[in-house]
């Protein structure tokens, strides 16, 4: 550290969520005490106006070189901080976030000064990483402006016209031979009972219609390279010929498949259906019988798929009214283990189907029904006796579940997936149809089971964060990134085997002779690939050896001096 750095400490009381258990006060005066520490500063909102206002004001008067904000998360405040010292003419990059609210009062609400000593070893090492901060630059990355959109039933026919009404161009890419999805395949929709194919066909007729959106059908995603605003793509149809085209941001709307339950409950295709089968039926006019039975979680929330699938419930109540407005006469029972109707919308629409006369019966895991030749026998859990009902078929709720080929195409573009298959979003509530990896997003039943009108809302969320990315001429990449020493590196490909987003490459810089480059715009600066060099050539900047190192002798040391804040790694 230069003897003229000057740190400037910004302690938040987050109202109550900080103050009510951090002694806040006792923190900013130990902050005062750090090397290099000119100025320390109490704010009740350090995220507000007032506290960013605040913050431009000491960088300017107090000539600031360093600022460290002991605060909330940097997952949702960090971007609004350095964006208030790069407005001050300070580098974003100069910037330390510490959190004391997370790791100290929300973890130790019963352990007030515990949690204040924690909130000054925090503020302590924070301090002493901002010390040897180094100004960072941000690359800028020309956007192509355009899309492709992986999946043509109706979520992805719905984000593509989302996208085009936007002025953009759109590829919409879909396996089957046409647009419409599984919605082809239902006869109505819950809980209207409206006929489900006018919908998907007025949806495929307006894709048809749009001239901004070219569609390839029986084609499939073949090759995916590139980084955010800048996607190479070649789509493969089921003839061989390929097509080549950039986009500048992409979206996942494959969809999901409908579990088939071989080998449950005497499962034939005949008498023991599927709903999806029974909605094939209804859709055929073949459906004439006058007693059926249902059977909930068929293959759901097992050893093997312990997820509930949030539509098979009202699945069942749609296709059980749907029996009973044809067939007035006709007995109709749900054997469920729990019924899932979310939201006064649904639960009316499960009141409709008592009403109708459906019969509810309770069957539990440990004694669920069985299926005979001419009876299916049920223990109920309310009345506390077995029960034979006769029937003419049995119908059974499967869940839904990844769709075929969910695998390859993540890894075409190297996002995960979860341990049951869907596409695995970055953060279930702060970013819930992002990937981790820039540009690309995520929507509909690929992502998880969900209702019709949910899906949809997804669809309009992904084509808006897509916009985010096509609407501007340039898109910047992070300053947190590896770097390569080319006089270190030997070239033997770790970095490159173990970065899930692609970043490294391999290139030849003389005959024979190769070393890493890091694609800065690719680059998501989660150290991997630093952490695997065996000769150090890879550096993960703003979290180098000497930072982290310097962070970690001052969390072993109540006081440190400045100088062994900042000693180098030998």
């Amino acid at each position: 550290m230069s003897e003229e750095s000057r740190v400037g400490v910004f302690v938040c009381h987050c109202g109550s969520n900080i103050a009510g258990h951090v002694d806040v006060g006792a923190v900013a005066e130990y902050a005062r005490k750090l090397p290099g520490v000119v100025f320390v500063q109490e704010n009740m909102y350090t995220c507000s106006d007032a506290g960013l206002n605040e913050i431009k004001t000491a960088i300017a008067n107090e000539k600031l070189e360093r600022v460290v904000v002991a605060a909330c998360t940097p997952r949702t405040h960090q971007p609004l901080f350095q964006e208030t010292c790069r407005e001050a003419g300070l580098n974003p990059y100069l910037f330390e976030f510490v959190n004391i609210r997370d790791q100290c009062s929300w973890v130790h609400m019963n352990e007030s000064a515990a949690a204040t000593r924690k909130a000054k070893d925090l503020v302590r090492m924070g301090v002493a990483k901002a010390h040897l901060l180094q100004p960072l630059e941000e690359q800028e990355v020309p956007v192509e402006p355009s899309a492709l959109i992986v999946g043509g039933g109706m979520i992805g026919m719905t984000a593509a016209l989302n996208l085009a009404n936007r002025g953009f161009d759109v590829k919409l890419v879909e396996r089957e031979p046409q647009l419409g999805g599984l919605l082809l395949r239902l006869d109505k929709l819950y809980p209207t009972q409206d006929d489900a194919l006018p919908l998907v066909r007025d949806r495929v007729a307006e894709v048809r219609r749009n001239t901004r959106i070219e569609v390839f059908i029986s084609s499939e995603l073949y090759e995916v390279k590139g980084f955010v605003g800048n996607y190479e793509i070649v789509v493969k149809d089921q003839e061989g010929r390929q097509y080549s085209f950039k986009v500048g941001a992409i979206i996942v709307a494959t969809g999901a498949s409908v579990f088939k339950p071989d080998g449950l409950y005497g499962y034939d295709g005949q008498r023991v259906i599927t709903q999806l089968e029974l909605e094939g039926r209804f859709k055929a006019g073949s459906f004439d019988v006058s007693c059926v039975v249902m059977i909930q979680c068929v293959g759901a929330r097992t050893q093997e798929r312990p997820y509930c699938s949030r539509i098979c419930c009202t699945t069942a109540i749609k296709n059980a009214l749907e029996i009973k407005a044809h067939h007035p006469d006709a007995q109709v029972y749900i054997l469920y283990r729990d019924t899932e109707t979310q939201g006064t919308r649904y639960e009316a629409y499960y009141t409709r189907a008592r009403e109708a006369g459906i019969q509810f019966i309770r069957y539990s895991p440990q004694r669920p029904p069985k299926v005979f030749e001419e009876r299916v026998v049920v223990y109920d859990e309310l009345l506390g006796a077995s029960l034979g009902i006769p029937y003419d078929l049995v119908v059974l709720s499967t869940p839904l579940v990844a769709g075929e080929g969910a695998h390859r195409l993540a890894q075409l573009l190297k996002v995960p997936v979860d341990e049951y298959g869907f596409f695995l979003e970055a953060h279930v509530k702060l970013r819930p149809l992002d990937f981790a990896t820039d540009g690309v997003y995520v929507a509909g039943t690929a992502r998880w089971p969900a209702h019709l009108e949910e899906t949809i809302t997804q669809a309009y969320g992904a084509a808006a964060r897509a916009a985010t990315i096509l609407s501007k001429d340039r898109v910047k990449s992070s300053g947190v990134v590896a770097k390569v020493n080319e006089y270190l590196c030997r070239g033997c490909g770790r970095c490159v085997e173990i970065c899930e987003f692609g970043a490294p490459l391999l290139v030849e810089v003389s005959p024979g002779v190769k070393v890493a480059r890091v694609n800065p715009v690719m680059c998501k600066g989660c150290g991997a690939c630093a952490s695997v060099c065996p000769t150090g050539a890879m550096t993960a900047m703003h979290f180098t050896d000497r930072q982290v190192t310097a962070m970690v002798r001052a969390a072993l040391q109540e006081s440190l001096s400045e100088d062994a804040i900042v000693e180098s790694v030998p």
